[in-house]
């Protein structure tokens, strides 16, 4: 007897829903580890800069930095580079006279370049709102020193930029340390000064006194694995960058068309101004996920860049914007499975290609959607992980459940489709999911009716020919039998000789009345066109002088189990039950007495009590008797089928067929 537990346990495994959650499962695994291994990030990052260009931006008619650029143009108007020092005091003193809140001076001058260098000193030591920069440098490049004209290390401050992998700037810094000092960036020194005329200083964190606070906003350091990045360089104060200020947001000026005076003081007036290059020839240009979005400029200058950093700075600190925050690794891996969840079953609820492609398109947008509405809540979570996860389940589940379905096609095409007609087939097909048990057709009680076949005399006829001749006899006989049966929309369920049992009521179970009466009817419908067809093969066979033959049929109308019986290797679908055994015995009914309906006609059709209370007035009848057959205790009304009415008679008389 087999283990119930054990039947349950391979039922578990077989289950489309378990099989599904167990392949999202793996996929999911695989993505992290690839993930891990920073296989996916740089398409995290590239979705990351395609959210933030689809981002809502900043309008601000007025904002706080404006920049002067000095263009190649300008260069060969000096006829000179770097520029002489007189030459940036004047302009310094230009840009005081229009009483900005803070100067912000993007050249290096770690060395006095004459004439001028004593004037620009001076400008330096009698004002505190100039900001100039130096760079710390790194691994790959060296450092500049402290330009030579200021004392104050408040008014110097670093410019270094953050450049990920494929040369895009997506993170800022605050402070810079070598060990023992902290410095500040340049972009933070100057929105400061800007910020101390609202009232607004430096202050610790309220919830983590390391983390620095300005006005409404706290500034989370950021992680080496926040977002999409892995194990990503996160010394330093860092943090990401929103770019919410579009492209030519901030007002720019050449330094030719500021020496000339020719401005008004509007422009730079209570304002940061910062003064930076934009020459080729000086290389100052970074890529950002801005540049991607823009037709015309691919890389933002060094001055911009500072200006984007600034204005974030400022506008987080004055209106409390807030910075993308990360999910722990935790929470990301649960959302990675949940979309991997998500692909691997919503295929099953449709499970053609045109099905699985519109399921994975929708679900892929749902993710997006949702992504990019979580993303302007303030949140980065994955986006290409999870999409990867949802696409590659629906893949593999699709293809793991049309080799299933193909499987079982091929096992219900092997047990039915010999047996059957191609609508027939196509119905068990659409049903499998009600048919199909753990690979095989699952057992079902139903009513239908069952129809013996058997030759007279066959033992006779065999004896007076050659085996290739009785092969052929007996094939030419089945043949015609077989597409009678499938004709009227029955079940070949074995062949036993040359007996046939056909059922009219499988594989799929009827649910009503009405559909078990048309199976009855079906049933002797299919008898009485047997019987004309031996009348015709009996002509064919005399003129090839073989042998002739009678037949005898039974049917009866009952309850029965229907299932697969055999192993792994060999399966037969049949029907057991009482009912069967009683259509057996009546087409062998007094098979060894003399019959006159078959000493007069080529085919007998006997039929039980149950099978004509279905049958109605279609078909013409006589009662044989109240028996006992055999290997019976209760008796059972016989009757014989003669042939159909002529609804064609408006007397409705009955006429006999002859058979």
């Amino acid at each position: 007897m087999k283990n119930p537990a054990m039947n349950l346990k391979s039922k578990t495994k077989q289950s489309p829903v378990v099989v599904s959650v167990l392949i999202s499962a793996g996929i999911c695994l695989i993505i992290i580890a690839l993930r891990t291994i920073r296989g996916l990030e740089f398409l995290e990052l590239a979705a990351y800069d395609h959210y933030l260009c689809r981002q809502p931006k900043v309008c601000s008619p007025n904002p706080p930095v404006a920049l002067i650029t000095i263009s190649e143009a300008d260069i060969q108007k000096q006829g000179c580079w770097p520029l002489p020092d007189g030459t940036l005091a004047e302009l310094l003193k230009i840009l005081l006279n229009y009483q900005p809140r803070a100067i912000g001076l993007d050249i290096y001058r770690d060395i006095p370049v004459p004439p001028g260098s004593e004037q620009l000193a001076g400008i330096f030591s009698r004002h505190d709102n100039i900001v100039t920069v130096k760079k710390i440098g790194d691994e790959t490049s060296l450092g500049v020193s402290s330009p030579y004209m200021v004392n104050s290390t408040n008014l110097v401050g670093f410019n270094d930029i953050l450049v990920d992998l494929g040369g895009v700037v997506r993170r800022g810094l605050l402070f810079l340390d070598d060990g023992e000092t902290s410095f500040y960036s340049f972009a933070l020194l100057l929105a400061m000064l800007y910020l101390e005329e609202e009232d607004i200083l430096p202050q610790a964190g309220l919830s983590n006194p390391q983390h620095l606070r300005l006005g409404k906003t706290t500034f989370v350091p950021f992680k080496s694995h926040d977002g999409g990045y892995i194990k990503a360089d996160d010394r330093g104060y860092q943090f990401l960058l929103d770019y919410k200020n579009k492209l030519g947001a901030f007002q720019n000026f050449s330094l030719t068309h500021v020496l000339s005076g020719q401005i008004s003081p509007n422009p730079f007036q209570n304002k940061i101004v910062i003064i930076g290059v934009t020459a080729e020839s000086l290389k100052d240009f970074f890529f950002t996920p801005l540049s991607k979005n823009s037709e015309s400029i691919n890389k933002m200058s060094g001055a911009e860049l500072h200006a984007h950093i600034i204005s974030q700075i400022i506008r987080s600190a004055l209106e409390g914007g807030k910075h993308k925050k990360s999910m722990n690794e935790w929470y990301e891996w649960g959302w990675i499975l949940m979309w991997s969840l998500i692909g691997g079953l919503m295929v099953l609820w449709r499970r053609s290609f045109l099905h699985f492609l519109l399921l994975t398109i929708a679900g892929l947008l749902a993710l997006g959607f949702i992504s990019y509405f979580i993303f302007n809540l303030g949140w980065w979570v994955p986006l290409v992980p999870p999409a990867l996860a949802l696409l590659i389940s629906a893949s593999l589940v699709t293809a793991h459940m049309s080799y299933q379905e193909k499987v079982q096609r091929a096992i219900l095409m092997q047990l039915f489709s010999k047996h059957v007609s191609k609508n027939v087939a196509e119905s068990i097909w659409q049903q499998r999911d009600q048919f199909m048990d753990g690979g095989r057709p699952r057992t079902q009680k139903l009513v239908a009716t069952v129809l013996f076949t058997d030759l007279k005399g066959f033992t006779t006829i065999s004896e007076n020919l050659s085996p290739q001749a009785l092969m052929d006899w007996l094939n030419n006989y089945m043949e015609a039998m077989a597409q009678i049966v499938i004709d009227h929309g029955g079940v070949i369920n074995k062949y036993i000789g040359d007996a046939v049992m056909a059922v009219f009521g499988i594989p799929l179970p009827r649910v009503d009345e009405a559909e078990i009466r048309r199976d009855a009817e079906n049933a002797v419908s299919c008898a009485l066109s047997m019987a004309e067809e031996i009348k015709g093969l009996n002509s064919l066979w005399q003129k090839q002088n073989l042998p002739t033959a009678k037949m005898r049929i039974g049917i009866f109308t009952g309850p029965l189990v229907a299932g697969c019986i055999g192993s792994s290797h060999r399966m037969e679908y049949t029907v057991i039950g009482d009912t069967v055994n009683i259509a057996s015995r009546l087409e062998g009914f007094n098979k060894d007495s003399v019959d006159p309906s078959l000493t007069n006609h080529a085919c007998r059709i006997l039929i039980g009590g149950k099978t004509l209370d279905l049958l109605g007035r279609q078909f013409q009848t006589e009662m044989v008797g109240k028996v006992n057959l055999k290997g019976k205790d209760k008796k059972i009304t016989i009757y014989r089928v003669t042939g159909r009415v002529d609804q064609s008679n408006d007397n409705s008389n009955n006429t006999n067929f002859q058979i």
